[in-house]
């Protein structure tokens, strides 16, 4: 039958923020979601996990258990009953993704009919390859749904628009777009859902990190009713993936508060700011804890940050902690030359200090590591890496330094002197980070080249990078995996971050070819 011969089909899409196990308070969530929908007049919802209903068609994503076999599945149900159900047939292991290890892959086209459109379903990964998609026209659909727990990270959305206009291109059929919101571990899904019509227009983008449910009519052969969210510039999206991924691991994990170290430096300033913005100040705690190294400019900026965002702010000074740790050990250093032993000490001293504070307030710890320190290695096990989630950890210094300029831009909390001073790790006399690394541009494009493209260190030299410098990170980078396999989970904004789509052995004996 002709699509445009139908009569309009309302369809609400839903992209809400879930929590994994929350059985109870995620159905509470899509049954709200779905009396909106009804009330607005809705014939189909699109979610990820919804309960049954009547009066409305709903399309809802689980897994699902048949026998000895588990799927990763959407049922169909209408008016309590399950009219359809599809099991997932292109299952990722890749990148973060580890379903072949639970699910077994689905071979069958689910397509289902509302007031006389022919629905097919496809879930996340199957609509980045033609095979899914294809099968759903052939058993007569004429409009694809696809269901998403689609991870966020930077430029990820035109990714997606472009893979599915390739589907369109090959199907001719419209596809509606709906992806989960919220933070999940490292993880954050940024929503974004959208509709495409059969020549793969842009008709609906919902706006990205908030929860929602959007009406929809597919009448005619199209869509109708969409609205196209602003388009925000890579700085804001990532800033706001950050807050919500802190937002969401707080509130999931049900800590009261954040406790950040500040160092007067950039990456304690950002981590702040981020924390501020997006648990409120009356939920931030900020601890400076100086040394005899500390810099006075360290100490004004870090007061000033505070006063500007009115957290509480206290100062515990580490010196009479070195002198108790320099007496204990000094029979056992006798005749050795201080070294980053000494220098490490009160990275641990500041670490314990804060963990102290975190048992007792029951708050967790923010660590403000970036992930150019995390290749490097240029970091403290149980010191600064001390803590229970790192939101800098897929930043590279340089998009630290993008993010502090850009989130000055809507308000000038961060000190511009703390965005314009050499960075330091203040642990000796007039110590710099470029002292012991290389300058962090040419780190950072090294980093992402060796790590997240799987450029080989012959194509990184051939692209013009310094021999000596490659094979400098490339080794800091290696010879650092013990510790980021001790460090804390942390927000992935890349399309590689160092956690679960970083799978490298700390015993290895495999060299790179130069």
């Amino acid at each position: 039958m002709n699509a445009h011969a139908h009569s309009p089909v309302s369809i609400a899409v839903a992209q809400l923020n879930l929590t994994v196990g929350d059985l109870a308070g995620n159905a509470d969530r899509i049954i709200a979601a779905l009396e909106q929908a009804r009330a607005a007049g809705a014939d189909l919802l699109t979610a990820r996990i919804a309960d049954a209903a009547r009066g409305i068609v709903v399309v809802l994503g689980h897994p699902f258990e048949d026998g000895e076999e588990r799927y990763n599945a959407a049922s169909v149900l209408r008016d309590g009953e399950v009219v359809a159900r599809y099991h997932k047939s292109l299952l990722p292991n890749y990148e973060v993704f580890d379903e072949e290890r639970y699910f077994e892959a689905g071979n069958a086209a689910c397509v289902f009919e509302c007031r006389g459109v022919r629905f097919g379903v496809n879930i996340c990964a199957d609509v980045w390859e033609r095979p899914p998609a294809e099968a759903a026209r052939a058993a007569g659909a004429e409009v694809l749904l696809a269901l998403n727990a689609s991870p966020y990270h930077m430029n990820k959305q035109v990714q997606r628009i472009e893979v599915l206009r390739d589907r369109v291109r090959e199907t001719g059929l419209p596809v509606l777009y709906c992806n989960m919101v919220g933070g999940q571990d490292e993880l954050v899904f940024d929503g974004a859902s959208f509709a495409l019509d059969r020549d793969g227009a842009l008709c609906h983008q919902a706006e990205s990190f908030v929860e929602r449910v959007d009406l929809l009519r597919f009448e005619d052969g199209t869509w109708h009713g969409g609205t196209l969210a602003e388009v925000r510039a890579l700085e804001a999206e990532a800033y706001e993936a950050l807050k919500i991924g802190v937002r969401d691991y707080l509130a999931k994990n049900r800590f009261p508060g954040a406790i950040i170290g500040l160092s007067g430096g950039i990456d304690s300033a950002l981590t702040l700011a981020i924390a501020v913005d997006a648990l409120g100040a009356e939920r931030v705690r900020a601890v400076m804890m100086p040394s005899p190294y500390t810099a006075q400019m360290s100490l004004d900026d870090s007061r000033e940050m505070v006063r500007r965002l009115g957290v509480r702010y206290d100062e515990i000074p580490i010196e009479p902690a070195m002198k108790v740790f320099a007496d204990l050990l000094a029979p056992q250093f006798a005749g050795l030359p201080a070294d980053t032993t000494e220098e490490n000490l009160q990275a641990r001293i500041r670490g314990m200090i804060l963990m102290a504070l975190s048992n007792k307030t029951g708050a967790i710890v923010l660590t403000t590591g970036n992930k150019s320190e995390m290749a490097t290695g240029y970091a403290t096990l149980y010191g600064d890496m001390a803590g229970g989630f790192a939101v800098l950890k897929d930043l590279y210094k340089t998009l630290v330094f993008r993010l502090s300029d850009w989130r000055n831009t809507v308000g000038p909390v961060i000190p511009q002197n703390i965005i314009d001073r050499p960075p330091s790790a203040e642990l000796k006399p007039d110590q710099k980070d470029q002292d012991s690394l290389p300058p962090y541009e040419m780190l950072d494009a090294i980093i992402e080249a060796y790590m997240e493209r799987d450029e080989s260190p012959r194509e990184i030299i051939a692209a013009g990078f310094p021999e000596a410098e490659v094979r400098r990170t490339v080794g800091m980078l290696k010879r650092n995996e013990y510790k980021r396999r001790q460090a804390p989970v942390g927000i992935r904004v890349t399309p590689r971050g160092f956690g679960r789509d970083w799978r490298y052995p700390i015993t290895s004996r495999y060299q790179d070819e130069f």
